[in-house]
């Protein structure tokens, strides 16, 4: 499994076990079994009833690791709801070629139409989340690069891809409408002090008990900079009042909410244009966003 013949596909419980019994043997009696979907950057399983053991998919994942490991039991105790609490850090071992972790098992189910009762209650509460972690102490945060695909700088990071997309798109969007919005991020520099931001606040990574937002998982793409690429949720799963309630709780500015279009639509463009191995189903989803953020930029931009 180390050097080039590595593949995520060879992460299964087998591995996990032998590297759970070699470093952590006071937990080798506990079960391990997959967890299902099981994340894209990473391989999560759970580990017995308390811990869940995660594992970088791929060697441009590894600096989340060390990044979670420090960062997060600093920003728990400044946020409203959980977030991972990691609990060790295991070594390359085993024929896994990367460092890998252990958190304390987080009890919900992901966000979905189905799980919330109130998506206005869930717009506040995320609002709230939010606001709160960009008040967070963000002196000596990892900034924008590679460890989280430069979310938290500008967009126009992905001018390429975007312009690309764009093209491929001709005749089946809006393009000129696209273009438009595009611009419009790309016009709106963000020039605040840094704050903390997640990175990817997307249904996988919000879940759910009782009908309310309950935790907030999954912070391998977080950092300290623009929070405008946190704003994606407003399109993806807020819709009408809910997405208005939204934007009033994160009370941000015109420029930051046309940055987060950009970075919404750049992410929806590439989907839709075939140029991320998406799924049918998932194509078919983002061509909805690009259609709210179009209309979302032709009623604010």
């Amino acid at each position: 499994m180390t050097g080039p013949t590595f593949t995520a596909a060879s992460i299964d419980t087998q591995v996990v076990e032998r590297l759970i019994a070699t470093q952590f043997p006071a937990w080798s009696h506990l079960k391990v079994r997959p967890i299902e979907p099981g994340g894209w950057d990473n391989r999560t399983f759970r580990l017995g009833n308390d811990m869940t053991v995660r594992l970088p998919s791929a060697a441009r994942y590894v600096g989340q690791v060390e990044k979670e490991h420090r960062w997060l039991p600093r920003l728990a105790p400044q946020l409203p709801l959980p977030i991972p609490a990691p609990l060790a850090k295991g070594r390359p071992a085993e024929g896994f070629p990367w460092p890998w972790s252990v958190y304390r098992w987080q009890p919900g189910e992901t966000l979905s139409a189905s799980t919330v009762d109130d998506v206005n209650q869930l717009a506040r509460d995320l609002s709230r989340f939010l606001r709160a972690l960009m008040q967070a102490d963000a002196i000596g945060g990892p900034l924008p690069g590679e460890h989280n695909f430069h979310r938290g700088g500008p967009p126009g990071f992905y001018e390429e891809e975007t312009r690309h997309a764009l093209a491929r798109l001709e005749g089946q969007i809006d393009t000129a409408a696209a273009h438009a919005a595009w611009e419009a991020a790309l016009a709106a520099p963000f020039e605040d002090a840094p704050v903390w931001f997640h990175g990817d606040i997307a249904w996988g990574n919000l879940l759910v008990e009782d009908g309310r937002l309950s935790a907030v998982i999954d912070f391998g793409t977080s950092g300290v900079g623009d929070p405008a690429c946190d704003l994606a949720i407003a399109w993806t799963f807020f819709d009408g009042e809910s997405r208005e309630v939204f934007r009033d709780g994160m009370a941000l500015d015109r420029g930051a909410w046309a940055r987060g279009r950009g970075w919404t639509l750049w992410k929806a463009l590439i989907v839709v244009a075939g140029m991320t191995g998406a799924s049918t189903d998932e194509r078919v989803k983002q061509r909805a966003v690009i259609d709210a953020v179009l209309e979302d930029h032709h009623r604010f931009g």
